[in-house]
């Protein structure tokens, strides 16, 4: 729903269940193994539960500005800031969105021209829409229910798992020490906070993210 291939146009065709699916059909069709999850925002609420289902084909987990939520704990207000927006404001503009992700003022015209291409008007923006509601925010969630068993398994996973959030993202602060308690694979690993980035880290500071990943996988 947000690159440059074909998009369902309606919102009802969003679900977290139905990507979760569609990411396990993919990764199962081409049969890929040793596999470092590299995640950020909803690639985690979606890479995390593969990592839970089949982590046997994973080796290693490197998450930012993430997390895997079950609905047991109230929102930040920066998230449901954001929620509320994303269903409320009648102009959608995906650059302007993402600079106000940002901590670098102002994004490259380029950059900003790269994030707008795929959503030519609105009938692109279907998922780019929903998906601010699709994370679960209370335990009846059918995909929070998910995630509970997810958990069980996450909580079992002792291969390399680093945390890797940024120091200026009000939205995930606190997810990293999260990890680092529930998860083995965590214990002994060289977390690392990316200083002077917001939410979108890797338009914050994509070099040295990437460093922290390169040393992790080799």
């Amino acid at each position: 729903g947000f690159g440059r291939s074909d998009k369902p146009t309606e919102t009802s065709d969003y679900t977290y269940e139905r990507h979760v699916d569609w990411m396990t059909q993919w990764l199962v069709a081409n049969d890929l193994n040793n596999l470092t999850l590299v995640c950020q925002d909803w690639g985690g609420l979606i890479g995390l539960r593969l990592v839970a289902a089949m982590p046997e084909r994973f080796s290693r987990v490197v998450a930012a500005n993430t997390f895997l939520n079950i609905g047991d704990r109230p929102p930040s207000e920066a998230f449901m800031a954001w929620r509320k927006y994303s269903q409320e404001t009648p102009v959608f503009n995906v650059s302007a969105i993402m600079q106000g992700g940002c901590k670098i003022k102002p994004l490259a015209e380029d950059v900003k021209a790269a994030y707008d291409a795929p959503f030519p008007d609105d009938s692109y923006k279907a998922g780019a829409r929903v998906f601010p509601t699709l994370v679960p925010i209370s335990p009846d969630d059918p995909s929070a229910i998910a995630n509970v068993e997810a958990w069980k398994s996450l909580r079992k996973f002792n291969k390399p798992f680093l945390t890797a959030f940024s120091d200026s993202d009000p939205v995930t602060a606190g997810g990293d020490k999260y990890f680092q308690r529930e998860i083995p694979g965590c214990s002994g690993q060289p977390h690392t906070t990316i200083t002077d980035a917001a939410h979108f880290l890797q338009e914050d500071a994509g070099e040295k993210f990437a460093d922290v990943v390169n040393k992790f996988i080799r």
